[in-house]
């Protein structure tokens, strides 16, 4: 089984979102964030994805799929039998750096206050956030620039890995290190710093460390003793002898 890593398209969002949410039901902040199962809905969740995703293409961000391909010639064992091809088993979204200094772009403003109004839609036509705990959620944010103005100390902005998530039936294939490494060689080339944020301390801080990312804090978001603790990590440009 071959897989490529190729940009997100408009129609790679379905499969994304199918990806996303498989990769991500037991991360701690989406149980944190979700904490009642019995609210959760899971079409709501897809279609806020999606509106996300869509966001995040009309604002090229660098966000990359990992897509199964097939060979005519590729020998099938189960776990290849059960992805057909053109199946997307890993997502890697990142947010391109934005300086300080400068302002956003009008066309960043006018795409968040779209992504709004999908949400609000969404709202109504869902009846609600699906199972979302709004106070957690700005609780969330809250810490979370907090952080970034703290450790945001380059200028020149960074680049955000928002997330990375691959398919039970994929892990351990290195498709999570090279949805990665799609974005940190272009960083590398052009001197830029990455960040990224952990839900998860075991294993993925060690796997991050590897890639030449350094932990520079850990951060909670609690509520009524329920706590959901995230890693902040950087990772300088590599420099090529």
């Amino acid at each position: 089984m071959a897989i490529e890593i190729v940009p997100l398209a408009k129609a790679d969002i379905p499969g994304a979102v199918e990806c996303v949410q498989k990769a991500f039901s037991d991360d701690p902040y989406f149980r944190w964030a979700f904490n009642d199962p019995s609210k959760f809905n899971i079409q709501r969740n897809a279609a806020s994805l999606a509106a996300h995703f869509e966001y995040g293409i009309n604002c090229y961000c660098p966000i990359s799929v990992a897509k199964v391909t097939r060979a005519t010639t590729d020998q099938k064992i189960d776990r290849e039998a059960q992805l057909q091809s053109g199946t997307i088993v890993g997502v890697g979204w990142w947010y391109s750096p934005q300086p300080s200094s400068t302002p956003e772009p009008w066309s960043i403003w006018a795409q968040s206050w779209l992504l709004s109004f999908r949400q609000f839609k969404n709202n109504v036509r869902f009846l609600g956030r699906g199972g979302l705990n709004l106070s957690r959620y700005w609780i969330w944010k809250e810490v979370q620039q907090e952080a970034h103005d703290s450790l945001w100390t380059d200028p020149r902005g960074y680049y955000f890995c928002n997330m990375v998530g691959v398919s039970s039936q994929a892990r351990g294939m290195g498709i999570g290190k090279r949805l990665m490494e799609s974005v940190m060689e272009r960083a590398d080339r052009e001197g830029m710093p990455c960040y990224l944020e952990s839900s998860k301390g075991y294993p993925n801080v060690t796997i991050y460390e590897k890639m030449g990312f350094e932990l520079v804090r850990e951060i909670e978001c609690a509520d009524k003793g329920d706590v959901c603790k995230l890693y902040c990590m950087i990772r300088f440009p590599k420099i090529k002898s």
